[in-house]
């Protein structure tokens, strides 16, 4: 009977947890939902990405963008259905509560440069 609550409570607990790691893609607004990437497909873009990445990203996701010291893989299954908007909408306001911090200061070409960035990772998977 104990194994089984354990069992139940760990299930409960992973089930939030991955609820409230994917909640932040619920507060992005309609209008920025449907934003599309002026860069998408850009070589260029992507290029400059991968050095904006390297500097502001790379220290939580990784050079490889897998993850590290329990920052999420953006290689993943969520990051890959996002829309454009969406990841830009991340990039923009952060979500503190889990450590991603807002780079609103970062010029907005460059947030979208990074996206560019993130879908050449994606379809290298």
């Amino acid at each position: 009977m104990k194994l089984r609550f354990a069992t139940l409570s760990i299930l409960l607990l992973s089930s939030t947890l991955v609820l409230a790691s994917s909640s932040w893609l619920s507060k992005v607004p309609k209008a920025d939902r449907a934003r599309v990437n002026p860069y998408a497909g850009n070589a260029e873009a992507a290029a400059a990405g991968k050095l904006i990445f390297e500097d502001n990203c790379a220290k939580c996701h990784g050079d490889d963008a897998e993850g590290r010291h329990g920052r999420p893989s953006l290689r993943s299954e969520r990051v890959a259905h996002a829309t454009d908007g969406e990841l830009a909408w991340i990039l923009r306001n952060g979500q503190a509560f889990h450590g991603m911090p807002s780079w609103s200061s970062l010029p907005e070409q460059q947030r979208w440069q990074i996206i560019t960035y993130l879908r050449t990772l994606l379809t290298d998977r």
